[in-house]
């Protein structure tokens, strides 16, 4: 007997943006902007925007996403050899960078990251991920041996990097190369949203990559919904999420394969199809969803309690694909 539509489920803030919603409170009522969707490419993919706004702030609304784009890509980009990350890259053993705003708070919240889940992320992970053929030197015609990965693991070490938080200096260890492609999309999503609010755009839905961050309502005065992927093939329920004052990143399969690095060994993690976070930052969301993709939901449900985490996991299983959620985002289904 074929199976019926498997029923849709759905996740919600477990709390109210009373800032977002005091536009509505003030006589504002979004219900009558139209919404706006603007889209372009950055960080090697695509970007798009719906927010709430009169249409005469098109112009100055794209303006403003993509210049404040433009400031993330020049600060983290690992495919552009001008950008402070590639400056910090190719300096001298024992040399000290003063890092941009932007770059500091992404490594404070990458070493916390990388400290809470025992190494499961990292931010300088850059030798590896251009041997696997996952970075700016392309694909790889022959993987690296175990031999070889484990020469380069010395040079994959986060904890070889010496942080100066309240300085915002950062220690080039000797030969470190850092990638931040686990975390900076999340980042620019929060970049972004946070651009718009600062400009009185309470109302926005900001996506980077398949990173997502929602602000205030829709104009129909609903949350704006996002449905999480499943792998092609995965038998699962969909689950559709209220993207009011939350943000969800993704690291799965489907679009680049097998891709995630355990850093602990420099080998790929393929025990976890795809790891979802929810939280308020993209930023974290992004972050957390690379340390619990290596780790899966048998290392990583206790941090996911611990930490308050919303997660689902996808697994392969014998029958497909099956799926593990923590207990902050069962508590958000209802």
């Amino acid at each position: 007997m074929q199976q019926g539509p498997l029923r849709m489920r759905v996740a919600l803030p477990l709390g109210v943006d009373e800032a977002a919603m005091a536009h509505r409170v003030a006589g504002l009522p979004v219900v009558t902007l139209p919404v706006i969707t603007l889209a372009g490419q950055t960080m090697g993919t695509t970007w798009r925007v719906l927010v709430a706004a009169p249409l005469a702030a098109s112009g100055p609304l794209l303006a403003l996403v993509q210049g404040r784009l433009a400031q993330v890509v020049a600060s983290m980009s690992h495919w552009q050899a001008d950008s402070e990350l590639g400056r910090f890259n190719r300096a001298q053993a024992g040399t000290w960078q003063v890092l941009s705003r932007d770059f500091a708070d992404v490594m404070q919240a990458a070493f916390a990251i990388a400290g809470a889940s025992g190494g499961a992320f990292s931010p300088a992970m850059g030798h590896l991920v251009n041997r696997w053929g996952h970075g700016p030197t392309g694909p790889v015609e022959k993987a690296p041996d175990a031999a070889e990965v484990a020469a380069l693991l010395p040079f994959c070490d986060w904890r070889a990097l010496a942080w100066d938080a309240a300085a915002r200096r950062l220690q080039q260890a000797g030969g470190v190369a850092l990638d931040l492609s686990g975390i900076a999309k999340g980042f620019g999503v929060d970049a972004v949203s946070d651009a718009l609010t600062a400009q009185g755009f309470a109302h926005h839905l900001v996506e980077v990559g398949g990173e997502w961050r929602g602000r205030g309502v829709a104009p129909d005065g609903r949350p704006w919904w996002v449905d999480l992927e499943n792998p092609p093939g995965a038998d699962l329920p969909p689950l559709r999420i209220g993207m009011h004052g939350l943000a969800v990143a993704t690291s799965g399969i489907w679009v680049r394969g097998w891709h995630t690095l355990d850093p602990r060994d420099g080998m790929p993690a393929e025990h976890v199809a795809g790891c979802s976070v929810l939280h308020e930052s993209a930023m974290w969301a992004d972050g957390w969803a690379s340390a619990l993709s290596v780790l899966g939901p048998e290392q990583g449900m206790a941090l996911a309690q611990a930490q308050g985490l919303a997660v689902r996991w996808i697994i392969p299983s014998d029958q497909g694909f099956a799926e593990k959620l923590s207990p902050a985002l069962l508590d958000m289904l209802g």
